[in-house]
């Protein structure tokens, strides 16, 4: 079991594989988040997600998966496909019934959530990590590996006595540490390949500067907006000259339409030390050649008056030189 995803490796990519082909996502991982509202209503939702990228929903009502991109079902086959809705279908269906069954045996007061995530990561000379961790509320409750369940402190005895309880169910055991150590791995692996065109596309990113609410008198907030890159992870800082400013905030990555991303990032100042800041942008599809903005609003409005005044220095000599000679023409008339 330990060899088995190098094996997979060397049977998908026969050129051998190194940590470049994986620019982009390398894990994969399905959540479960079931919501029980009394004894007699529970519904669950489920998806799949190659890091941050859902490609995967779950139909409750039709037991069926949603393939959200052309390339979601990897190399598996329809066959394969059915029967891992199949197992997906049985095991909601007994989960539901089993907690319902056993919410007094565990104190649990409706309404209450379980969150579940499953999942393998590719790591860094081709071995991959399978997981899977159970949260009661929100909070941490146990986590599983190689066949054995660690009750998490934070779920007390009712972890314990759930982990103690799961391990009697042997085949549930063997299908989830299949599903986790051969299915996972074998899936992700040709998923990232049936993907890559989409996966490891740069998109470089667009950069503009904006002045934010006021954090106070004589201050201002300087606001750095990175917009439409891919992939997500980028590096946005404000500067001065070559020092990194420890005041930046960054935002939340906010998702584009298109599957890029957005960030924003601020940085309160003193109004007269905004002269001189900049904000530098780094992205893997930039190449190595950084964004650079300098704060300026006193040069921006310079030049918008420049812009104003000059063309009216031209124009108010010729409109004069103009009427000077209608006025003349006129005269001689």
């Amino acid at each position: 079991m330990l060899h088995l995803p190098l094996v997979l490796l060397a049977a998908l990519f026969p050129g051998g594989v190194s940590q470049d082909d994986f620019q982009g996502p390398t894990s994969f991982h399905v959540i479960q988040i079931s919501s029980f509202a009394n004894s007699t209503w529970a519904k669950t939702q489920g998806s799949g997600w190659l890091e941050d990228l859902q490609i995967h929903g779950w139909n409750f009502d039709s037991g069926t998966a949603i393939f959200l991109k052309p390339w979601s079902k990897g190399n598996l086959t329809d066959e394969e496909v059915k029967e891992l809705e199949e197992i997906f279908r049985v095991y909601l269906f007994g989960f539901i019934g089993e907690v319902q069954e056993r919410v007094s045996e565990f104190q649990m007061e409706y309404p209450f959530e379980i969150q579940g995530i499953a999942g393998c990561e590719l790591h860094s000379g081709g071995a991959i990590v399978s997981f899977l961790r159970g949260a009661l509320g929100g909070m941490d409750f146990l986590s599983a590996s190689n066949n054995s369940c660690v009750p998490a402190p934070e779920g007390g005895k009712r972890a314990q006595k759930f982990c103690t309880l799961i391990l009697q169910y042997k085949g549930i055991c063997d299908t989830v540490e299949k599903l986790l150590l051969e299915t996972c791995p074998k899936y992700l692996l040709s998923v990232l390949e049936a993907g890559k065109a989409d996966l490891q596309r740069q998109v470089k990113p667009e950069a503009w500067l904006s002045s934010g609410p006021s954090p106070g008198p004589d201050h201002l907030q300087l606001v750095c907006h990175v917009s439409g890159f891919y992939p997500k992870p980028v590096w946005v800082m404000w500067m001065r000259g070559e020092q990194e400013q420890l005041g930046t905030q960054r935002g939340d990555f906010l998702p584009n339409a298109d599957g890029t991303w957005y960030l924003r990032a601020t940085l309160n100042v003193a109004a007269g030390e905004a002269s001189g800041l900049t904000c530098r942008v780094k992205h893997s599809s930039l190449g190595g050649q950084d964004i650079i903005l300098q704060w300026g609003h006193s040069i921006s409005i310079g030049l918008i008056i420049l812009a104003i005044i000059v063309p009216c220095l031209i124009f108010l000599p010729c409109l004069a030189i103009w009427f000077w000679r209608r006025w003349s023409y006129q005269d001689i008339q």
